[in-house]
């Protein structure tokens, strides 16, 4: 390290970011997350010992993924690299593994590799990095907010043991706030500055269990608060709420929260909860989801769940479908909400889900063939050929309704549609009963 790097280093640490610098250095100062790095648990000992095998953290922001990182960088012998999938390229990789098989040869070192938002590389580069990770030349740690199990391969998935990270608790982030405030040598102590509890109350709640959006609100807060008459800085409820103006909400559009919250929208209107299903609305529009995208899981609800039981619970879906699209937000929430209430308070049935799938499982592994009487008679010889013969006009009938077989004899008196006797089903169940 010359003169020019020893400064940048140490301009670094002074003026780099509260969360930046508050970042724990041992695990012992880690701050949550005990279910993977309790005491008793694998991992705390295999860093502990410095006998770590490739690992991939994957949880949301600001919840120490990168922070387990560094303690392991401070805690084992072995040679520590960093690397960000969204910057580094194959060049990178090569220079990676050349000094790595240097320290192995040369030093016995083994070297541990981490890569941040791993999932941004491709299959491609993910292959690269598999025989190094499988001969033992390097040991893997991938950071990742996406679900690895959709975004990493599968080969490099096998050989990794993977710890997922929980948003932090309120108590786990007024611990980190406090400290934020209070530490002397990397926090904010040196300020003066001073936090109600209710302020601090407040941050933890808000946040989310993202410490980073809490420990930035509390620097900002600390920066930009002129001190009182005391000399102090007081952190208020009221500044509080200035320096973190929007709840966070976990939600990215291609992600996991985005898979479990239209999952709990769609199964809060099956099970008709009107009150779980608009909060989940709630959650998806708080958080910028398509409004088109939302109407169209409400138009699949209505068919699938609701069906017959209540043949209006698609118009009104379609309705709002078209309306978003010409309306927009903020006045969309008010038509989204409509129907979503709608199809979770409407009788339910999948009798028309079922007799489909159950239609579509015949159709692949039955071989049958259309009655001839059913078969089409318009064309030029048809009849030579026995088509239509026999054919009953169903409106030639009394109560417009033949007896005759419609299903291929195959299927012998296979029902596929099963009226649920729920809604209106029931009178379609009815009618049925009265039409045999």
């Amino acid at each position: 390290m010359d003169l020019f790097d020893y400064m940048r280093s140490t301009t670094m640490e002074k003026e780099s970011p509260l969360a930046s610098r508050l970042r724990p250095r041992t695990l012992d100062e880690v701050v949550g997350q005990q279910h993977i790095i309790g005491k008793d648990k694998m991992l705390y000992r295999a860093i502990r010992a410095d006998k770590l095998r490739s690992v991939i953290f994957y949880g949301p922001p600001g919840t120490g993924k990168t922070t387990l990182a560094r303690v392991i960088a401070n805690t084992t012998k072995g040679e520590f690299t960093q690397i960000n999938a969204t910057a580094a390229g194959k060049k990178d990789m090569e220079e990676v593994v050349a000094k790595a098989k240097d320290s192995l040869g040369m030093y016995g070192k083994r070297t541990i590799l981490f890569v941040d938002e791993i999932h941004r590389f491709n299959k491609g580069q993910q292959d690269y990095l598999l025989p190094f990770v499988e001969d033992g030349t390097l040991i893997l740690i991938g950071a990742t907010t996406e679900n690895p199990y959709f975004e990493v391969n599968g080969a490099l998935l096998s050989r990794s043991v993977i710890f997922e990270l929980k948003p932090l608790s309120p108590e786990d982030i007024k611990t980190l706030i406090h400290r934020a405030v209070y530490d002397q040598e990397r926090g904010m102590g040196s300020y003066g500055a001073v936090i109600d509890e209710d302020a601090a109350e407040f941050l933890a709640d808000v946040a989310g269990g993202d410490a980073r959006s809490a420990l930035n609100a509390v620097e900002l807060a600390v920066l930009t608060t002129d001190r009182s008459e005391d000399g102090k800085i007081h952190i208020t409820r009221e500044v509080a709420s200035e320096c973190i103006q929007k709840r966070v909400v976990r939600y990215d559009k291609t992600g996991d929260n985005h898979y479990d919250t239209i999952s709990a929208f769609i199964k809060s209107m099956r099970g008709s909860d009107p009150d779980a299903a608009v909060y989940y609305l709630a959650r998806m529009l708080y958080a910028g989801e398509s409004v088109t995208f939302i109407a169209r899981r409400i138009m699949i609800c209505a068919s699938e769940d609701v069906g017959n039981a209540d043949p209006a619970a698609l118009q009104v879906a379609v309705a709002a479908a078209q309306a978003v699209e010409r309306v927009g937000m903020p006045e969309s929430q008010l038509i989204l909400a409509q129907a979503a209430l709608y199809v979770a308070c409407a009788p339910k049935s999948n009798s028309a889900t079922n007799a489909i799938y159950e239609a579509m499982e015949s159709v692949k592994n039955e071989k049958a063939t259309i009655p001839s009487y059913l078969q089409d008679a318009h064309y030029p010889g048809s009849q030579k050929l026995g088509r239509g013969i026999g054919y009953e006009y169903a409106h030639d009938c009394p109560k417009h309704f033949s007896k005759q077989r419609y299903l291929p004899v195959e299927l012998g008196d296979t029902k596929f549609y099963r009226p649920s006797g729920n809604g209106y089903e029931k009178e379609i169940e009815n009618y049925l009963k009265w039409l045999r």
